[in-house]
């Protein structure tokens, strides 16, 4: 059963549904910054975040008349996440990602930063088009949705988390995500202020880690707000998604899906770490936490 399990659970979780998935393989883990460096080195691959954005592109997916940026915005870059001194208004993003020159992969927080001695951190600063490239060098693809949520259950039956129903915040820390009061206190019960590396916390019931929190996986399929209002009755067999975005707060933007929250996730403003929540981005943005696993289809070998 695929779609939302408690009061937190967003219109765009329901209706719940009926899904069949093929067996697949999935990754244990996020992929790591070794494992990307490695495809990186071998294919010479440029990020998004690593090229200067092409503004004739970009303005024919923004409202019409959107202006034109100065040209010091134009310039390779990404989005980090800054902390700010106190409350503020959760529904201005800007207040806490900042579009930071020279923010990549290989420098998430901007110049001066660096993955050195963080090889078995999940990479982030990738883009929807980078984690497309580096599964197709690797022999395997992106989940659907359907397929990262039925992993992430683990065999749960209609349960909030992939370890069942007690909430993120109490009993031993399950998750890596935001404690405390977000974006500007973090109370570090769980060990982790940022990012934490793969398989800090215990896995699920499949032996798959970090399903919930840590950084936002990229899935295949477009993000429709209405999609799972279009399935039928029936049962839905090895979903991919709609045809084409639809996203009713931006709808000029095609979005690709997102799933499992990250470590900036807080009941307060985001519950991402629920199985069943739902998270959309432009498939040319990269943030300081996202990221995403590999899966390969089952009749394939290891």
């Amino acid at each position: 059963m695929m779609g939302g399990d408690n009061s937190q659970a967003g219109a765009d979780e329901y209706p719940k549904h009926k899904v069949q998935v093929s067996g697949f393989f999935m990754d244990a883990s996020e992929v790591t910054n070794a494992q990307f460096q490695k495809f990186v080195e071998a294919t010479h691959y440029v990020t998004t975040a690593e090229q200067k954005p092409d503004w004739d592109e970009m303005k024919q997916t923004l409202p019409p008349g959107t202006p034109k940026p100065p040209d010091s915005m134009l310039v390779a870059a990404s989005l980090v996440f800054h902390q700010t001194a106190g409350p503020v208004d959760l529904n201005d993003y800007s207040q806490w990602w900042h579009w930071q020159k020279g923010a990549d992969w290989k420098h998430p927080e901007g110049p001066g930063s660096s993955i050195q001695g963080k090889e078995n951190y999940p990479v982030v600063q990738v883009s929807w088009y980078d984690a497309m490239a580096y599964c197709k060098w690797a022999g395997k693809r992106l989940p659907t949705e359907a397929e990262w949520e039925y992993a992430a259950r683990g065999g749960l039956q209609n349960e909030i988390y992939p370890w069942g129903n007690e909430p993120i915040n109490e009993g031993k820390p399950k998750a890596n995500s935001w404690g405390g009061k977000f974006p500007y206190y973090n109370d570090d019960k769980d060990g982790f202020v940022g990012l934490a590396p793969v398989k800090s916390f215990p896995a699920n019931g499949y032996q798959l880690y970090d399903m919930a929190g840590n950084v936002w996986e990229w899935c295949s399929d477009w993000y429709d707000a209405n999609y799972y209002k279009t399935i039928d009755n029936s049962i839905a067999v090895d979903p991919k998604g709609p045809s084409k975005s639809y996203d009713p707060m931006d709808p000029y933007t095609p979005k690709r899906s997102l799933r499992g929250g990250s470590f900036l996730c807080n009941d307060s403003y985001c519950s991402g770490y629920r199985v069943a929540r739902r998270m959309k981005s432009s498939p040319d943005t990269g943030l300081e936490h996202t990221g995403f696993r590999c899966v390969k289809d089952g009749n394939e070998k290891k």
